[in-house]
C-alpha cells in the first residue's frame, strides 16, 4: 500500500517539480520562507533571513522542516533541480507513510475492514497526492506527524503506563516543532484522555505530568533560542501578527490578501527590513487588532466565511475570484462531499462507540480554529485530511454493512 502510494506521488512529482526551479524573485518559488531559511542555514548564517536579504534571526518557521531542507541543500545544492526532486520525493514518502497511522488508528477505532479501506483511500486521496508532489512546505510532514501523535493519543485511552504517556508527549513536541498548528489538536486530546482516565478512577496526574514534561523537553530549546534572539518570549512561531493583519484589513474579495505580505508588497518588505522581524510583527498585530476593534461585525462575518471555507473550500463564485481560483468549483463539490461523509461517520461512530470517537471530533472541530481568526489557504486543512478520510470511509462502510444486513434479513 505504501509503495503504491509512493509511486503515484512520484509520478505526479515528475510533472510538477520544474515549477520550483523558476529563479524569479530570488528563487521564491522554491519553498518561500522555508527555502530561504534553509539557504541561510547552509550559508552558516543560522536560522535567519526568511525572504530576500540578510535580515537576521527569524522565528517565521519552526525548525524541523527548514533544517531538513537545509540538509537537502547541502547534499544537492541550493535551489537546484536535484534538491527539488529530493525534497518533493521526501514529501511523497511522508505522505505515503501516512497510510500506516491511518490504518492503525482506523483499525483501533472502527475495525480491520474499515482500516484497509481507509488506508487505501489515503493512498489515492487527491489532495495527499497533489500537495506531496508539488508543495515545498511542512504540510505533508505535519500530516504524518499529527497522525502518528494522534494514534499515540488514542493509546492513552486504556493505558496508565508512564512510558505510553511520555511517548505521546515526545511525539507532540516533535510535531509542534515542525508546525505548531498541531497544538490545536494534541493538547485537547491529552486533556480528554486525562478525563477518561479519571472517569475510570485510575491514576492520571503522574502520567499526564510525564507527557507534559516530555513535551517541554522537546520544545524548550527552541523557546530559549527565540528568547535569546528576540529578547522576549516567542513560543513557537513569531509571524502571527502579519498573518492576522493579512486576514483582517477590510479586503474580503479573496480568502487571503496576499498582496499585503512582505513577499509581494515592497512597502511592507521595507518596513520589515527597517524595523526587524519582532517589531514588524508587533506593528502588524496592533494594526490588525485596531481594525478588528473598529469593525467587530465584519470580523465576525469574515471569520464565519473563513470557517465555511475551511470546511467546504467555498469563498466566492464571483467571476473575478474564479479567474484566480479556476479549480474551486470541483474543489467545493469534493470538499463538501468529504465533509458531509466525515460528519456522518462521526455521528454513526458516536451512536455505535460513544465517547471513543471524541478524539476524532476534537481533530475535526479544533484543528482549523486558528484559521478562522487569521486567514485561510487551500493547503491549510491538509493535516486534518486523514481524519476526514477515516470518518468518511467509516460512514460508507457502516452504511454498506447495514444495507447488507437488511438484504440478508429480507432474504431469510
Amino acid at each position: 500500500m505504501v509503495l503504491v502510494a509512493l509511486l503515484l506521488r512520484l509520478v505526479v512529482m515528475g510533472f510538477l517539480y520544474p515549477e520550483h526551479l523558476n529563479p524569479d524573485r530570488d528563487h521564491w518559488y522554491f519553498g518561500g520562507e522555508t527555502g530561504h531559511i534553509a539557504r541561510a542555514l547552509v550559508q552558516g548564517k543560522g536560522f535567519s533571513s526568511p525572504m530576500f536579504a540578510d535580515t537576521g534571526p527569524t522565528a517565521w518557521q519552526t525548525p524541523i522542516y527548514p533544517s531538513l531542507l537545509a540538509l537537502v541543500f547541502r547534499i544537492f545544492g541550493v535551489f537546484t533541480k536535484g534538491a527539488a526532486i529530493c525534497i518533493l520525493s521526501l514529501n511523497s514518502l511522508f505522505s505515503a507513510l501516512t497510510c500506516l497511522p491511518v490504518f492503525f488508528m482506523t483499525r483501533r477505532s472502527f475495525g480491520e475492514k474499515t482500516a484497509w479501506r481507509a488506508a487505501w483511500a489515503w493512498a489515492f486521496f487527491p489532495y495527499a497526492i497533489f500537495f506531496a508532489a508539488s508543495h515545498i512546505w511542512p504540510t505533508t510532514l505535519t500530516t504524518l506527524l499529527l497522525s502518528v501523535a494522534f494514534l499515540a493519543g488514542l493509546q492513552l485511552e486504556d493505558s496508565t503506563q508512564l512510558g505510553t504517556w511520555i511517548k505521546f508527549g515526545l511525539l507532540s513536541g516533535v510535531a509542534a516543532m515542525n508546525d505548531p498548528v498541531v497544538m490545536t489538536v494534541l493538547p485537547p486530546i491529552g486533556l480528554w484522555m486525562c478525563y477518561r482516565t479519571w472517569q475510570r478512577k485510575n491514576a492520571w496526574l503522574r502520567p499526564a505530568l510525564g507527557a507534559a514534561m516530555a513535551f517541554v523537553v522537546v520544545v524548550l530549546p527552541w523557546f530559549i533560542r527565540n528568547y535569546r534572539a528576540f529578547h522576549k518570549v516567542v513560543p513557537f512561531r513569531g509571524n502571527f501578527g502579519v498573518e492576522l493583519y493579512i486576514g483582517n484589513n477590510g479586503d474580503t474579495s479573496h480568502f487571503t490578501a496576499r498582496y499585503l505580505h512582505p513577499e509581494h508588497n515592497e512597502e511592507e518588505w521595507q518596513q520589515y527590513v527597517q524595523m526587524g522581524e519582532s517589531r514588524y510583527m508587533e506593528l502588524k498585530r496592533q494594526q490588525a487588532i485596531a481594525f478588528i476593534s473598529n469593525h467587530k461585525g465584519l470580523f465576525l462575518w469574515t471569520s464565519l466565511r473563513r470557517a465555511i471555507y475551511m470546511w467546504t473550500n467555498y469563498w466566492s463564485l464571483s467571476p473575478d475570484y474564479l479567474k484566480e481560483e479556476p479549480y474551486d468549483i470541483p474543489a467545493i463539490f469534493f470538499n463538501i462531499t468529504l465533509t458531509l461523509l466525515a460528519l456522518w461517520g462521526l455521528w454513526t461512530g458516536w451512536r455505535t462507540f460513544g465517547a471513543a470517537v471524541v478524539p476524532y471530533a476534537i481533530a475535526l472541530f479544533c484543528f482549523p480554529v486558528v484559521y478562522y481568526l487569521t486567514h485561510g489557504e487551500d493547503f491549510y486543512r491538509r493535516p486534518a485530511d486523514p481524519f476526514f478520510v477515516v470518518l468518511a470511509v467509516y460512514a460508507v462502510t457502516a452504511w454498506l454493512q447495514h444495507r447488507n444486513r437488511k438484504t440478508e434479513m429480507a432474504s431469510d
